[in-house]
């Protein structure tokens, strides 16, 4: 019997290339529709503003969703000077000006400061709760909430393009950093005032943007059919390539599925692991526990599947 439209049993990863106006949301459903799945999640929201890299998790990928947000990010970012803005981008209200605009001198000299660990005070127009609300939330209803400062990385800031209307960059960074606040944050240290004009993420986590699919290239290989379309799907191990591979014999594959840690000779001395059966068939996550073997954390059921 053929599965119900949105009812199937489909798990893979989708590189999207989210495009400006669309939420992350929206693309996401659009995702699940074109590949009638029944569940899917996306991780590391973009908003309406930014494109680019959009990691969307079908089926039994969404299982390593958490494990995606904690990866570091790259992205391309332009800037206006003079104003700035309550949300800190194009889509918000202009709350300061300045004619002061500062240079690609000035701005140069104050990326080292912005370089490494740095200070970071999260913006109202964030996905952050107070009380069970998102600060945007509130933000739109003109509530300001204190927020407390945190640290995050900065690997990689470079100037790649300045005149007298902005500023353009290249950031690599940490989980929890606001392009839009270091963006403020440069512009202030240099004696101006600044907002988002476009960002586009081109990295994140093992996935980069060389590797990213349009919405129209989605649409047009589901018009050839759900295998061409699920030829498209990028396998769930490799948002977890960077952890060691560790392949398990058939006993102590079965034991591990039931619930039990195994030991497996020369497995790694302790961290997380990825966990593969026979013919290489990945199964799951696992974590050296003290006495050395190997305990499962997150398996998966993937039936026929070889994502």
């Amino acid at each position: 019997m053929a599965a119900r439209r949105g009812q199937r049993d489909v798990h893979g990863i989708v590189l999207l290339d989210k495009p400006v106006g669309d939420t992350s949301n929206r693309a996401l459903q659009r995702v699940k529709r074109l590949y009638q799945a029944k569940k899917g999640g996306h991780t590391g929201s973009l908003d309406p503003l930014a494109s680019g890299l959009l990691v969307i998790c079908l089926g039994e990928a969404t299982k390593v969703s958490a494990y995606l947000l904690d990866t570091n990010k790259r992205y391309t970012v332009s800037a206006s000077l003079g104003r700035k803005t309550d949300s800190g981008d194009a889509a918000g209200k202009v709350t300061a000006e300045t004619t002061t605009i500062a240079g690609r001198s000035e701005i140069e000299a104050v990326l080292p400061r912005f370089r490494g660990k740095i200070s970071q005070v999260p913006p109202m127009y964030s996905a952050l709760k107070h009380q069970g609300r998102r600060l945007y939330e509130l933000a739109r209803e003109g509530v300001e909430i204190e927020r407390k400062a945190r640290t995050v990385t900065i690997f990689h800031l470079e100037l790649t393009g300045c005149d007298e209307q902005g500023f353009e960059l290249e950031v690599a960074c940490s989980k929890g950093t606001y392009v839009r606040t270091l963006v403020e944050d440069i512009a202030e240290a240099a004696g101006s005032l600044a907002h988002v004009r476009a960002l586009r993420r081109t990295a994140l986590g093992p996935f980069s943007a060389a590797e990213m699919l349009s919405m129209e290239q989605l649409e047009t290989a589901a018009h050839e059919g759900l295998e061409t379309l699920d030829s498209k799907l990028e396998p769930i191990d490799r948002a977890i390539s960077a952890w060691p591979a560790v392949r398990l014999g058939q006993d102590a594959s079965w034991y591990l599925q039931q619930g039990q840690p195994v030991t497996v000779p020369r497995a790694p001395a302790e961290g997380w692991v990825r966990l593969y059966a026979a013919e290489s068939r990945f199964i799951g996550i696992g974590e050296v526990i003290a006495d050395g073997r190997i305990a499962p954390r997150r398996l998966f059921r993937l039936g026929n599947s070889c994502l």
